[in-house]
């Protein structure tokens, strides 16, 4: 899967997408005996065509990507809704696996290269999560446009929205209504 623009150049990427299911998970959307297929999928999606993954760094999808994009020699944007230490309590280590070393790994590079974005929401902000989501689109598009590179999404996810309170249909409705090209990769086998 090629994501570069018409002009070969690299694009921007704005990355949602799905958390490791929960092990008492009833429906299932990101198993986790599917993270290295997930890996790979976005490994093929990144590979000669992206310069600049911007992202939160939930466990699953965001973290995967991250880790793909410093093998790459990617340049990593995190956009957080709040403080390091409650993110990774509330969106990172409440799921089996080694998570939390891996988030704590690329927040400390990241912050090091100064691309560590925390907009400060309350955790009790019930919409602190869309607003997130609305905020890592608008670094995409900025720095795009900064960089006269395509911004692109890439939603990676089971391809079917949970209803209206769903964060990454959410994140693709965002995208969309800005008017951005749409990328998916699926986190269940095809």
């Amino acid at each position: 899967m090629n994501i570069s623009d018409a002009a070969g150049q690299l694009s921007v990427i704005a990355l949602a997408g799905r958390r490791v299911d929960a092990p008492d998970a009833r429906q299932v959307r990101f198993p986790s005996w599917n993270v290295p297929l997930v890996e790979e999928r976005i490994r093929k999606c990144f590979f000669k065509a992206v310069g600049v993954l911007v992202c939160s760094a939930a466990c699953g999808s965001d973290l995967l990507a991250l880790g793909v994009a410093s093998e790459l020699g990617i340049r990593r944007r995190v956009v957080l809704p709040f403080e390091r230490a409650r993110f990774r309590e509330t969106s990172v280590a409440d799921r089996p696996g080694d998570w939390g070393e891996r988030y704590d790994r690329v927040l400390d590079e990241v912050e090091r290269q100064r691309d560590l974005v925390i907009l400060g929401y309350e955790q009790a902000d019930a919409a602190a999560y869309a607003r997130t989501n609305a905020a890592i689109v608008d670094e995409a598009l900025r720095i795009g446009r900064q960089e006269e590179k395509l911004a692109q999404a890439l939603v990676v996810w089971d391809g079917k929205s949970r209803g209206s309170e769903d964060l990454t249909a959410q994140f693709l409705d965002e995208a969309r209504g800005r008017g951005m090209p749409i990328l998916e990769v699926l986190t269940l086998m095809c």
